[in-house]
């Protein structure tokens, strides 16, 4: 359903997060290494993200990424796709770019309800929620 970049976006945003949370600032061959994904094409996912206002690059000594833990709630996963993919999840599924209520894709009217839900819960569901689940064992990354 998303891009791969969009996938290590999401992977690396619950990993800084979690790492933020307990304190921990985190270098690009770190997250590289823990979203299993190659340190040039994560850094540009990750200067994608510092762009959107996401997360955070500090340089130096003691330096690296972070998010500000006064936003991790505020950050919502819609949030996290956009900054990737764009709008994804207005497009129409066959890829049509006329595709619309009056001009509907042959799939149009079973998948719209479908969009709508996915809209909505990609909306609600912020980066504290996941990073919960995750720090409480309840969900897993590999890491």
């Amino acid at each position: 359903m998303f891009s791969k970049t969009c996938e290590y976006a999401i992977r690396a945003c619950i990993f800084i997060a979690s790492e933020t949370i307990n304190g921990n600032r985190v270098s690009l061959p770190e997250v590289s290494k823990k979203i299993e994904s190659p340190e040039a094409f994560t850094s540009k996912i990750l200067q994608t993200l510092v762009k959107r206002k996401i997360i955070r690059s500090l340089k130096g000594p003691g330096g690296g990424f972070e998010i500000d833990k006064n936003i991790i709630e505020n950050i919502l996963l819609i949030d996290i796709v956009q900054s990737c993919d764009g709008n994804i999840l207005q497009r129409c599924s066959l890829g049509l770019h006329q595709c619309s209520d009056i001009h509907p894709c042959p799939f149009h009217h079973k998948y719209k309800p479908i969009k709508e839900s996915l809209i909505k819960v990609f909306s609600e569901t912020s980066l504290k929620e996941l990073i919960g689940g995750y720090e409480k064992g309840d969900t897993f990354l590999k890491f």
